[in-house]
């Protein structure tokens, strides 16, 4: 095993511990977490898999089937973040809503 073998290893396996304690979402979230980690050490540690999985997949090299799966995975993280941020938003706009009622309210049935 190489020196650059041992260190991406490790910052898989890190990268995937560090989501799974710090963000403790989904069971879905999770599994795809490990999916791609260990696929990422799996190609890491046999990078000649990736040659002969892309040739499968119709691609000439493995570098561009690991590049081509990046992007998918980043529109998957990009989508999911969106989706999250636009539920904030309008938990925020529900509570905004009601403290002002609730303080509308409160002044009216003062006077």
């Amino acid at each position: 095993m190489t020196i650059i073998q041992v260190a991406l290893t490790a910052g898989l396996v890190f990268i995937g511990l560090y989501m799974y304690v710090r963000l403790r979402s989904s069971i879905v979230d999770i599994l795809l977490i490990f999916l791609f980690m260990a696929g990422g050490i799996f190609l890491v540690l046999f990078p000649d898999y990736s040659n002969k999985l892309a040739h499968w997949f119709g691609v000439t090299r493995g570098a561009d089937l690991i590049f081509y799966l990046s992007i998918l995975f980043f529109l998957f993280l990009i989508l999911k973040l969106y989706s999250r941020i636009r539920r904030l938003e309008q938990q925020l706009t529900e509570i905004v809503r009601e403290k002002s009622i609730a303080e509308a309210e409160e002044k009216f049935t003062k006077n």
